[in-house]
């Protein structure tokens, strides 16, 4: 897979990952509410999911870092590739946690 199509998909995969908690954030504060009571079941849900969109926010400053070091240099290095595959592995085992 040429470094593109490794920068489209880890792109897709956080917009997807944002699309998904934005959904389940919305869910969570529409019941909220509906029931004020229940601030102290979901609040700690609504900072995970509040967190997982601050995590996706730091993989696309990175990926804009490494996007702006490749237009100067023109290549990815193993290591930039190595980042990636790790942002999008810890984004992907943070997901399966909630």
């Amino acid at each position: 897979m040429s470094s593109d199509k490794h920068i489209k998909q880890a792109i897709k995969n956080i917009d997807d990952d944002r699309e998904t908690t934005r959904e389940l954030l919305d869910d969570a504060m529409r019941h909220l509410a509906q029931d004020p009571s229940k601030h102290r079941d979901l609040g700690l849900i609504l900072a995970k999911y509040v967190e997982t969109l601050q995590r996706s926010n730091e993989q696309l400053v990175k990926l804009c870092g490494l996007m702006a070091k490749n237009e100067k240099s023109d290549e990815l290095t193993d290591k930039d590739f190595a980042q990636i595959f790790d942002q999008i592995q810890n984004s992907d085992a943070d997901k399966d946690d909630n």
